[in-house]
């Protein structure tokens, strides 16, 4: 299945979004209606791309809006940027979501001992290409690593683009380890400090900072694949979270999440008019440029 995407609005504004389509032309939900997988005997899963690497916007699913396009986060009336904390540029490999995964903000991990961050699980894809924004690709899981933001689980899956050259010779995370040394470990540096210009502390992380393997990885994205199974069969309480979709309710159900393709476009065109009186906030490139140094304690 291809997707294509339609923008609306002006990029690194209050009124930008960036909605998806499927093959056959319908509007679709990134959060609910791509599959997870791509091959499941294979274990190839799609992931959505929010963020391309070496980019500061922080751009994300918008899962409390209709058909969940995506927009780039908000804090205080302004877009906000991921800010360059030396010696990185922006986020250090395309970033981005698995569908069809919810992590639940009732269910306290039995690992880590925090519940989830009620978002789809988030993804490092670590290939050579940069990819583009809105870009459904098929990936392979390498390994996982469990941060802990504000007292809530926020994993992040390691992943491979099976188009990527080097996806033949990365099968887990110690063939990354080996490979690419020194990656994994600035990843983990990355996590840890990209809120501190922001003036909130350090993240910290389950298991000392260590990535789990692939096998850990695949069952905890799973995890978070029944957990989002329970939400859209009205199983678990959605509560801000929008659920429409018009793929996977099915209508003859009457379920409150299923949304006709004329519903669809409706949204779409109400989205439209919204965006010609919303005022749009442009970012200074002095805000890209500015770089933070401060030392580790």
């Amino acid at each position: 299945m291809s997707y294509t995407i339609e923008e609306r609005g002006n990029l690194h504004s209050l009124n930008y979004r960036l909605f998806y389509k499927n093959a056959d032309g319908k509007y679709v939900s990134p959060f609910h209606d791509i599959p997870m997988y791509a091959d499941e005997e294979q274990n190839i899963f799609h992931v959505v791309i929010e963020v391309p690497r070496w980019t500061n916007a922080k751009m994300e699913i918008s899962t409390t809006e209709p058909l969940n396009p995506i927009k780039q986060d908000v804090k205080k009336g302004k877009v906000r940027y991921v800010a360059n904390v030396f010696p990185h540029k922006g986020y250090i490999w395309n970033y981005g979501a698995i569908p069809q995964t919810w992590e639940d903000p009732a269910h306290k991990d039995p690992d880590t001992g925090c519940v989830g961050d009620n978002d789809p699980i988030d993804v490092c894809e670590i290939g050579t290409k940069v990819c583009s924004r809105g870009e459904v690709i098929k990936v392979k899981v390498l390994g996982i690593l469990a941060m802990i933001d504000e007292g809530e689980t926020d994993w992040k899956v390691i992943v491979i683009n099976v188009d990527d050259p080097e996806a033949k010779d990365l099968n887990n995370i110690s063939d990354v380890k080996r490979l690419k040394p020194g990656y994994l470990d600035a990843t983990v540096d990355w996590f840890r400090r990209y809120k501190v210009p922001d003036g909130k502390p350090e993240n910290q992380f389950a298991f000392n900072g260590e990535f789990k393997d692939k096998d850990f990885a695949i069952d905890t994205i799973k995890t978070t694949n029944k957990f989002w199974k329970a939400l859209i069969s009205q199983q678990s309480n959605p509560g801000e979270l929008n659920c429409k979709n018009t793929t996977v309710s099915p209508e003859e159900d009457h379920c409150p999440f299923h949304c006709s393709a004329d519903e669809a476009k409706a949204i779409l065109n109400k989205v439209s008019l919204l965006m010609c009186v919303c005022v749009c906030v442009c970012v200074c490139v002095c805000v890209l440029d500015k770089w933070f140094y401060y030392e580790r304690k």
